[in-house]
């Protein structure tokens, strides 16, 4: 947000820019990407295979909820949320055995934000499912020596993803409500920034560490690397075998015919 706000990009370009860089399964995207991985595993017999998978290095396998860069321990905040979780679990499953008959369940009851049944992708049995899958998965990580030693302990991400499910959030929905809660912050880091009597753009740092300096080859000199990308793409492309009449006019692409 801060960088992107340093060449004067206006605030909602900043706050996409807040959301992309949240976006991916190491950060932001982290609760999803839990979700997808107990449902790849599956059943509490399979655990023993994912957590060897997740110690091979040659595996691409990533056990996600687990670690954290500050907290180095236990995350305090996943204890409570695990609690949250199952609470609203209980609360869904609750709604969901009562939705065919609305005057045995009461509105007032309902966790904040649900929506119907019919508009959640997942049933009370599989999300109770996946939160004993995920109870079984952290004791089994817990017990390894593997895990404990490099302190990967599970994280907020862990559990928050079942509770999202829970009051009928989708998976694909899961990063922007991350980034609702971020946005205010984001906000004042622009109008911040702005406000600095002495502004400069945001260069990050970067180290080179490839190769060292070399003589440059043509590339008709270069032996045993085969034919050139362009050659390949002279011999593939479909305008080198249209006149330029054909290549300018609308019709030679067929989105007007």
């Amino acid at each position: 947000m801060r960088l992107a706000g340093s060449s004067d990009a206006n605030p909602f370009a900043c706050v996409a820019a807040g959301i992309a860089s949240l976006w991916g399964p190491m950060h932001g995207g982290a609760n999803e990407a839990v979700i997808q991985m107990l449902r790849e595993i599956g059943t509490a017999d399979r655990i023993p295979e994912y957590l060897a998978k997740a110690k091979d290095k040659q595996d691409a396998f990533k056990l996600m909820g687990f670690g954290h860069r500050v907290y180095r321990n236990l995350d305090p905040r996943a204890k409570e949320m695990r609690v949250l979780a199952i609470r609203c679990i209980a609360e869904f499953e609750k709604a969901s055995a009562a939705a065919a008959d609305a005057d045995a369940y009461l509105t007032s009851s309902a966790p904040v934000g649900a929506v119907s049944v019919d508009d959640v992708r997942f049933d009370g049995a599989e999300l109770r499912m996946l939160f004993e899958l995920a109870t079984a998965l952290e004791t089994a990580a817990l017990k390894d020596d593997y895990f404990v030693s490099r302190k990967l302990f599970p994280n907020v991400d862990y559990y928050s993803g079942l509770a999202l499910c829970a009051i009928g959030i989708p998976l694909s929905m899961f990063t922007p409500m991350f980034a609702i809660g971020r946005s205010i912050g984001w906000i004042a880091q622009w109008k911040e920034s702005i406000e600095e009597p002495v502004r400069k753009i945001g260069r990050p740092r970067q180290l080179y560490t490839g190769e060292p300096p070399r003589s440059y080859v043509p590339i008709g000199e270069r032996g045993g690397l085969g034919p050139s990308a362009a050659a390949i793409h002279r011999e593939t492309s479909f305008t080198d075998k249209l006149s330029p009449v054909q290549m300018h006019g609308e019709d030679a692409f067929g989105y007007f015919t």
